[in-house]
């Protein structure tokens, strides 16, 4: 096995609605402590259920009217490509949970093309990659930096729609990718490469349950990003997975940070 890195923090909540609330009331001190002295904030989420969690638990907490949301752009690591309104669309949730709470302007909500909207899979990808030029920070690429990307983690280690095995994984040269024939229906998706990934300040990774295990502990075992994408996910300042008891059934006791 290979050698387990100590550069990733595993940070572990009880259950799926303590993560929730935990991972919230973090986000929002970030964006917080962002929009307060007028930066703009940039965050790209995720979909699945811990994805849209999460959001709900921000929209709950106390701070939440702290946040000045004309500063927070919105992002997606990966979407499907489906009609929109579809609620396989990883969008749905977060407008569900959050933005039509929030009030966040729409020009701040940058959603990828659905299959409805006139474009083919291949320019659907060009076009997220051209909306995300529009923000580039010069520092990381033709993209924004990113404060927090938040990525789930599939039973099989992917991450945003790379998956093991796959070419999307090893692409460097692009910012986004059409995936086709995804080995997790639906089929069609699009998704942004692991170098987008990777320049955001902190990379949160968030699992919940047993089935999440075998992938959390290959992850952090430093296992090949080709079979394991998980692995491969790192943020320029902080890589955190937040788990729950369930998903850390095989985490080692020293690699837990019970602070942060």
């Amino acid at each position: 096995m290979a050698e387990i890195t100590a550069a990733k923090r595993v940070v572990v909540r009880r259950d799926a609605d303590d993560l929730a609330a935990a991972v919230g009331a973090r986000l929002l001190s970030r964006v917080i402590k962002r929009t307060t002295v007028g930066k703009l904030a940039h965050v790209s989420l995720t979909g699945g259920s811990m994805g849209g969690r999460v959001l709900a638990a921000a929209a709950a907490h106390p701070r939440f009217g702290e946040v000045d949301w004309s500063l927070v752009h919105f992002w997606w690591s990966d979407e499907r490509f489906v009609p929109r309104g579809d609620p396989d669309r990883n969008d749905v949730a977060a407008f569900a949970a959050l933005f039509d709470v929030a009030g966040v302007p729409a020009e701040n909500i940058h959603t990828m093309a659905g299959s409805d909207d006139g474009l083919d899979l291949d320019a659907a990808a060009e076009a997220y990659a051209t909306e995300l030029a529009r923000f580039a920070d010069p520092a990381v690429g033709a993209w924004p930096s990113f404060d927090v990307c938040f990525l789930g983690v599939g039973p099989d280690a992917h991450i945003a729609s790379l998956f093991p095995d796959r070419p999307e994984i090893q692409v460097t040269d692009r910012a986004t990718l059409p995936v086709r024939d995804s080995p997790k229906p639906p089929p069609d998706r699009i998704t942004m490469t692991r170098p987008v990934i990777n320049s955001s300040k902190r990379v949160w990774l968030v699992l919940a349950g047993a089935d999440k295990a075998s992938a959390l502990g290959l992850a952090l075992a430093g296992a090949s990003y080709q079979s394991v994408p998980a692995a491969g996910a790192k943020g320029r300042k902080r890589t955190v997975f937040f788990v729950d008891e369930a998903a850390a059934a095989k985490v080692p006791p020293e690699l837990i940070d019970a602070e942060y």
